[in-house]
């Protein structure tokens, strides 16, 4: 399969793109490239601040983009049905809804619904959001969910007996973080299951970065120790741009089917072109995908129904 790029990108003039997290990182660089070829883009974003100042850089490159801002913190069931009643109030229809935004190895805490930070975040607030936007995006003609991933699934399992890591136990940053990431893609597999026989016009995907130059790791790096070494890793990384490539073309591509995930081959998985990738065996467990789907909806109390 040949190398692609943003140019590589047909007009997107008529679309609705929601893109999560999209004030910062690879969410920034995905808004810019969505918004530069002529889509309505919705910024989904926690804070309204930096969602502005993001916008204004997006629109002194592209002044006639159209950019909606709105609010939602993916780690609030409540505030994430009120970014859905208001999407819903604006608009009728629902092109793309790209599941970006994410937290990496933070220390152990809690949502405001009591989940674990980052699976909380990364996995059960996605699941919330795109159960209640799904009745959009199946009567929304080529519709499509991609969901951002990471190579750190491939060293993941589903602790099904802890899997909030109740009271810190048994809890290390990059456990969480890589259990979060198995979950993404456990879940895209299984919702595109699930619809592959209902005819809907509606195509979930998923993709992975590799490794890129962005703020995600900041806690990584958070110990004085650390922070010259990483100005340093953050120097010879690929660029948010680079890294943004694969969860765009699983947005636009146009020959990108349902069910694919995509990432960089080359260096590790961790750079390169953006290419059809593998994910980790386990990631297609067809057993671990229904019981996580199960956990979902109880932990969330959202009933997604395909």
């Amino acid at each position: 399969m040949e190398s692609w790029n943003i140019e590589k990108i047909e007009s997107l003039r008529g679309k609705n793109i929601i893109v999560t997290g999209a004030n910062a990182g690879l969410g920034f660089a995905s808004a810019m490239a969505i918004a530069g070829k002529g889509a309505n883009l919705v910024m989904a974003c926690r804070s309204k601040e930096r969602a502005e100042n993001a916008k204004k850089e997006i629109l002194e490159k592209h002044p006639n983009a159209k950019v909606d801002i709105m609010l939602i913190d993916l780690g609030n069931l409540s505030s994430i049905e009120s970014f859905v009643k208001e999407y819903k109030s604006k608009y009728k229809t629902l092109d793309v809804l790209m599941n970006n935004a994410g937290v990496m190895t933070t220390p152990y805490m809690k949502t405001s619904d009591g989940f674990e930070f980052q699976n909380g975040v990364n996995h059960l607030g996605h699941f919330a959001l795109t159960a209640q936007l799904f009745d959009l995006l199946k009567q929304t003609k080529d519709s499509r969910l991609v969901i951002v991933s990471s190579i750190a699934h491939k060293n993941a399992t589903i602790d099904f007996d802890n899997y909030m890591f109740e009271d810190g136990k048994d809890y290390t940053p990059m456990k969480s973080y890589r259990q979060s990431k198995l979950s993404n893609l456990l879940f895209m597999y299984e919702l595109n299951r699930r619809i592959k026989d209902k005819g809907y016009d509606v195509k979930v995907l998923a993709a992975h970065p590799g490794v890129a130059s962005t703020d995600l790791g900041r806690y990584i790096g958070s110990a004085k120790w650390a922070q010259p070494l990483m100005k340093l890793i953050l120097k010879v990384l690929p660029s948010a741009y680079h890294g943004s490539l694969p969860e765009v073309r699983a947005s636009v591509d146009i020959y990108a089917k349902s069910g694919e995930y995509y990432g960089p081959r080359t260096f590790f998985k961790m750079s390169g072109r953006t290419l059809l990738t593998k994910s980790s065996k386990r990631s297609h467990d067809l057993e671990t995908a229904k019981g996580l789907w199960e956990l979902s909806e109880k932990l969330t109390g959202v009933k997604f129904t395909v």
